[in-house]
């Protein structure tokens, strides 16, 4: 029988990977016409194309939950361009018709939403990576959806609020911590670091890592998040890092799959 705690918490991760959707669509569920053509903070990424991906990444997942086969045949195509298949894909959804690009999009979150309630909470799923369970999927993707969302505040002028569900994304973000040394050819450290996050609200602080660990970093959750997902340079953000290892990090931490990004230069620098 599953344990009814997991199980809370799972129906809670699918709950803010559909509130995170919610969110990102009022932003963009009125625009007209010239404003998808905005450029975002990524170079060459226009509104529209930020929308096109997360379509394209949910498509993906709901293919990795529902169908295996189909899914390898994605890969099989974005290994034949390993370096240019995302944005290909971001491409070719960006050229639709916006009204069109938004309702693909919807109809792609529902079919998502729907695929992971209904997926083996104990079954792990296929993906660029290593396996995931429904819930890493479904936490997987809200920290996108939230990541790309920041790129279109930004390209909106829209200082958005944060809210608890950022938690998402720093557990990811500090669990990715040896993944960011891998793709850039580093050794990881051995020890743990402790983190340590002011919640959203202020009222609480999230904490990851042994409390004794020497290798320590504290600050807003929300500035960890901006700097994990790359969507602000560390110099812009209140982070602070005890010990050369934790404070090496800081310069290269990635919550995301694939190559290491160029990141977000200094505000000043801009």
């Amino acid at each position: 029988m599953p344990d009814p705690s997991a199980v809370d918490a799972t129906a809670a991760v699918f709950a803010d990977l559909r509130e995170e959707g919610r969110e990102l669509d009022s932003l963009v569920g009125e625009l007209s016409g010239p404003d998808w053509a905005r450029p975002t903070p990524a170079p060459g990424w226009s509104i529209a194309h930020q929308i096109a991906h997360l379509h394209w990444t949910d498509r993906a997942a709901l293919l990795s939950l529902t169908d295996a086969a189909g899914f390898g045949l994605m890969v099989e195509e974005a290994l034949k361009a390993p370096d240019s298949f995302v944005d290909e894909g971001a491409e070719e959804g960006a050229a639709l018709p916006p009204a069109e690009l938004l309702a693909r999009w919807r109809s792609g979150r529902t079919g998502l939403d729907a695929a992971l309630a209904a997926a083996s909470p104990d079954t792990r799923f296929p993906w660029y990576g290593p396996p995931m369970k429904a819930a890493s999927m479904a936490s997987a993707r809200l920290m996108e959806t939230w990541a790309h969302g920041q790129d279109v505040a930004d390209a909106l002028g829209v200082r958005r609020t944060p809210t608890a569900r950022l938690r998402h994304v720093a557990r990811i973000g500090v669990r990715a911590r040896d993944y960011a040394y891998a793709v850039r050819g580093l050794p990881a450290p051995a020890e743990e670091f402790r983190v340590e996050l002011t919640a959203p609200d202020g009222a609480g602080v999230w904490t990851y890592g042994p409390p004794d660990a020497p290798q320590r970093v504290t600050g807003p959750a929300l500035d960890f998040c901006l700097l994990v997902t790359q969507r602000a340079h560390r110099a812009d953000l209140s982070l602070a890092a005890t010990g050369p290892d934790a404070d090496r990090w800081l310069d290269i931490a990635q919550a995301f799959a694939g190559p290491a990004g160029p990141g977000r230069a200094p505000e000043g620098s801009r």
